[in-house]
């Protein structure tokens, strides 16, 4: 794999940690679990694709993988001003929710 998919995979595994850590008190052990949960899977993930632990790539990921957080946060703020179902900490079960309250 190349450094983009690998930054993109990684940018969609963050967007619902991100998610769920907009919904939790800040500081708390599931704000603390939602920032680093992903990050095993990255460096799995980095191993897995042949890129390693080069330098250059470093920069790349660190900033992919806050810009996921930070999408999903910022799409739980602003579905929650507009949803019509009360929203939860997880971004599948409120995509389900909102999915069959629009039947």
């Amino acid at each position: 794999m190349i450094i983009w998919e690998v930054a993109a995979i990684i940018l969609i595994i963050n967007v619902p940690f991100g998610y769920w850590r907009a919904n939790v008190r800040r500081l708390s052990a599931q704000w603390f679990l939602a920032i680093h949960l992903p990050v095993p899977i990255v460096i799995a993930l980095r191993l897995t694709s042949g890129l390693g632990w080069q330098l250059a790539t470093i920069p790349i990921l660190v900033a992919v993988f806050f810009a996921g957080q930070f999408l999903g946060t910022k799409l739980h703020r602003w579905w929650s001003k507009r949803a019509r179902v009360p929203l939860t900490s997880c971004l599948v079960v409120d995509v389900v929710h909102v999915l069959q309250a629009g039947r």
